[in-house]
């Protein structure tokens, strides 16, 4: 046994990612919060994947398990970040 008292370990933190998709014709965007256990480069392959025409809808699954599509011919934009780096409180940026 390895004593640990005074010893804080560090747990590796998740991040959600978030993806806003801009919609041609549509005033408003498409937000869509991925699970924690979701990995980033991944959802950004299928971003690109369906930005080049390799496949004709974008699909995703946000973090409750529901399925979303966008065609990607009426992909306008694609924004990948994270939920954490928005929220903040007070003034300032």
């Amino acid at each position: 046994m390895i004593p640990t008292m005074g010893v804080a370990f560090k747990c590796p933190e998740r991040t959600i990612v978030d993806v806003r998709i801009g919609v041609t014709q549509v005033p408003r965007e498409i937000s869509i919060e991925m699970a924690d256990t979701v990995d980033r480069a991944a959802v950004k392959a299928q971003i690109e994947a369906a930005l080049s025409g390799a496949v004709d809808v974008l699909w995703l699954t946000d973090k409750k398990g529901r399925d979303v599509g966008v065609a990607s011919s009426k992909i306008a934009y694609v924004e990948v970040g994270t939920t954490e780096s928005e929220r903040r409180i007070g003034f300032g940026g």
